[in-house]
């Protein structure tokens, strides 16, 4: 029995498609792993491990899609066709609505040229699959910083300001935002003792977001302010 098994090892490695196989897979882990590196530094819900398991999943079906429509006169094209609706199900569970606000939509689209990048390297398309890889980075550092440089994206930044009486904090942020038509989303509030914390989400493109925190700092009402950064809503 053993013996039988490493004759058939052993003339499977023989053939060469078991190390073009293996190639292919480690290729697809690695561009995937690259991807995924860069969703994980941004601490995206969609990360490191599953954007290099969706590569290397779709390389492995695009592989036994070829192998095994060769072995049994099949459709060579028919487990791998499977791989966009199968991704598509799974972007679509990334991509929550609430409030008004879609959110996940660049987890999902990400998550499908991944699977993309995957088929290209189980077909042997290697060239392609790293052009793919690179592409896909520099749009997602890129594009993103441009967005923001040049005022063309609305973010949603958190805001934290104390004061000593609860009843004017929500009047005076209230004050300062009417002029731009903002409103505050997602209060929270926290009693330190001698001084009110309260946390809360304010929209705008970045120089409405600084003239807001300005605007907050100059306020006579709270005992300090502070910028606690980007809401991720992508």
């Amino acid at each position: 029995m053993l013996q039988h098994l490493s004759e058939l090892m052993h003339r499977e490695m023989s053939s060469g498609i078991v190390v073009a196989s293996l190639v292919r897979l480690v290729l697809a882990a690695i561009l995937g792993g690259i991807i995924g590196l860069e969703r994980e530094l941004k601490h995206k819900p969609a990360g490191l491990r599953t954007n290099m398991f969706i590569c290397f999943g779709a390389a492995l079906f695009t592989i036994l899609s070829d192998a095994l429509a060769g072995q049994h006169t099949g459709d060579h094209t028919r487990i791998a066709a499977q791989i966009i609706p199968g991704i598509g199900f799974i972007g679509a569970g990334s991509i929550l609505h609430t409030r008004g606000l879609t959110t996940g939509l660049t987890t999902a689209a990400t998550l499908f040229v991944v699977a993309s990048v995957g088929m290209a390297a189980g077909g042997g398309l290697y060239l392609t699959a790293a052009f793919a890889t690179g592409a896909i980075v520099a749009a997602l550092i890129a594009l993103g910083h441009l967005e923001v440089t040049f005022n063309l994206k609305v973010l949603l930044v958190c805001y934290e300001v104390t004061v000593t009486n609860e009843a004017e904090v929500s009047t005076e942020v209230n004050r300062i935002l009417e002029p731009a038509h903002r409103m505050m989303q997602n209060i929270f509030s926290a009693n330190a003792g001698d001084h009110i914390r309260l946390q809360f989400d304010v929209e705008g493109k970045r120089r409405e977001q600084e003239q807001l925190l300005r605007h907050l700092q100059q306020s006579k009402v709270f005992g300090s302010v502070a910028s606690l950064g980007l809401v991720d809503r992508e």
